[in-house]
């Protein structure tokens, strides 16, 4: 089974959750900027979580489904359509034989991520089949996709046939089905176009002005254009040490915030170097990474002061509510019943 890409888009790409196990060779984890969205995309065509899926920018593109296919839209809200017909997020999806899906404007967000029953079959390369685009490697030759492209599909597991078939019964010769339920609406990140992340102070913290530590909490902060995937570039009151110091380089991961001398945080995100010297006021909460990869350029981004302890127990919660879910896909199966 495959699918053929039309058109596209601005930055369309194969990503997974990354490349673990090689940045002490100076390897980047790379991977999906909002990892919670393709999990869930995943698991609602019956893949494992960390099956390879398209990472879709802003403007989408245009997919011909070769063969019938089970697809999961989650993330950000770039208005997709299937044969025209708009498709809703966070849903099991039948997309038949020689349907064409699409996109128009975002909504709400900039990155939407398309899973596909037995995902994305590209080759594999040091453990994932993420794309890292500056090194060319991964993903489908190591870059964004063009027109002309044709993506392999893997095999559809037991759980995603199961669905398929369920669907398939609903589905007229021409048009897909839609699973009758979505995702708990309480379990998605709280996306929105200003959004309020959480940080928890870091290592570097006290080494900054009392005032600059005041106006971390209290100020805006724009996403500045020379933003990526490598980091997110902010705007806003200068954040100043109370003396100016040397750091040696030391490990970073993604939601590091880092402030070089301009004063002007930057937030480190899935294509983020191994290392980093500038000073770390701060780190994302893990459970509000998903908020950051659906800020679009421009976005007015507040920042508020949580405890390690705090973002532990949300991180928790959150991964409690996809445990709840996964088991409720396998109950669906072993039940029988419709969806």
């Amino acid at each position: 089974m495959s699918l053929l890409i039309e058109k596209p888009g601005l930055l369309t790409t194969v990503q997974d959750l990354g490349r673990f196990g090689v940045q002490k060779y100076g390897v980047i984890v790379g991977g999906a900027m909002d990892a919670f969205a393709l999990r869930i995309a995943n698991l609602l065509v019956g893949n494992a979580e960390g099956e390879a899926g398209l990472e879709i920018t802003l403007l989408g593109p245009v997919i011909h489904f070769e063969q019938t296919t089970l697809i999961s839209l989650c993330g950000g809200d770039l208005f997709p359509k299937l044969n025209g017909v708009p498709v809703p997020l966070w849903r099991t999806v039948l997309a038949p034989k020689g349907s064409t899906l699409t996109f128009g404007p975002a909504k709400l967000g900039c990155r939407a991520y398309l899973a596909v029953g037995g995902g994305i079959d590209v080759p594999i390369q040091m453990n994932s089949r993420s794309t890292y685009l500056r090194a060319g490697i991964g993903g489908y030759e190591g870059r964004a996709l063009a027109a002309g492209d044709r993506l392999t599909l893997g095999e559809i597991s037991p759980l995603g046939s199961h669905f398929l078939g369920l669907l398939a019964r609903e589905a007229s010769k021409d048009s897909g089905a839609v699973s009758r339920w979505a995702v708990f609406p309480q379990m998605l990140p709280k996306y929105a176009a200003n959004p309020t992340v959480q940080l928890i102070p870091g290592e570097e913290y006290e080494l900054f002005q009392e005032s600059s530590r005041h106006d971390l909490w209290q100020e805006e902060f724009a996403v500045l254009p020379q933003s990526d995937r490598m980091g997110y570039r902010f705007k806003g009151r200068e954040l100043k040490l109370e003396q100016s110091k040397e750091m040696i380089s030391s490990a970073v991961t993604m939601g590091t915030v880092q402030v070089p001398p301009d004063g002007n945080p930057i937030i480190l995100m899935a294509d983020r170097q191994t290392t980093g010297g500038y000073p770390k006021i701060a780190q994302v909460a893990s459970v509000d990474l998903p908020l950051l990869a659906q800020a679009s350029l421009g976005a007015r981004v507040r920042f508020r002061k949580i405890t390690l302890e705090e973002a532990q127990q949300q991180m928790i919660e959150r991964e409690l509510s996809i445990q709840t879910l996964r088991e409720g896909l396998h109950q669906l199966e072993i039940s029988g019943r419709k969806f």
